[in-house]
């Protein structure tokens, strides 16, 4: 995956969608989290768009075909076979060639500097917000504010700016986020979002593994946290 497919992935994936669907329209947090789930997997954007070709092709053959496709949760089976074939493809010929300096510094770094800005003073709005009833909460949130200030010499480095060392990075601090903001929620949190969950998924689970729908649940959980606790998402991927 080249860099400027890479940190478009979500919006490419999403623009796509519409057009296949014919209809500009939101995309849930179910679908946002599916594609978050591919990106983790590595699933390149190229497999995605082939797959949602294919399970469009195959809706249109169905009794269903009067009725639009609503979700890119019918596409998961035909996305991880495009991805299948993508990689028996790609097995034996070389070694990628790495992208070039025009790619790697796609994003400017000034908009990376509002960025990091932007998403540490709304991680200190969040804190304060927290208040005592949820200190360890609150304390994480300090953490991961400082962590990001600590990115900035990077950005003043000179020569080329390794975005995907930065991506990494900005993994690392949401990682850590996350894990505190699931242990910090209570159960009735929790449990609204996993009924919310089964909710949307229910006409898509049979067509999914159990390996996929753990996934799922795991970044559909995360994502519905960070809306909840107004939480920024740190990962370059949600720049553009």
């Amino acid at each position: 995956m080249n860099a400027f497919n890479y940190f478009n992935y979500f919006t490419e994936i999403e623009e796509y969608f519409w057009r296949k669907r014919g209809a500009h329209l939101l995309v849930s947090p179910l679908d946002w989290a599916i594609v978050e789930t591919w990106q983790k997997a590595g699933v390149p954007l190229e497999a995605v768009l082939r797959g949602i070709d294919s399970a469009f092709e195959s809706y249109q053959r169905s009794r269903r075909a009067g009725r639009p496709l609503k979700s890119l949760a019918y596409c998961v089976d035909a996305v991880l076979d495009a991805a299948t074939q993508h990689a028996e493809a790609a097995a034996g010929t070389g070694p990628t060639v790495a992208p070039s300096g025009d790619a790697r510094d796609q994003f400017s770094r000034d908009e990376l500097r509002a960025f990091l800005t932007r998403n540490a003073e709304k991680l200190d709005r969040s804190a304060r917000q927290a208040g005592a009833a949820t200190a360890p909460w609150a304390a994480h949130a300090e953490q991961a504010r400082a962590s990001l200030a600590d990115l900035w010499p990077l950005l003043d480095s000179p020569g080329v700016l390794d975005l995907e060392d930065l991506e990494r990075r900005l993994t690392v601090i949401e990682e850590r986020l996350t894990a505190s903001l699931t242990s910090a929620a209570d159960e009735e949190t929790l449990l609204t979002i996993r009924r919310e969950l089964d909710y949307q998924l229910a006409p898509y689970r049979r067509r999914m593994t159990a390996a996929q729908l753990s996934q799922l649940e795991r970044q559909y959980i995360q994502k519905r946290l960070f809306e909840k606790c107004e939480v920024p998402r740190l990962s370059l991927f949600y720049l553009t």
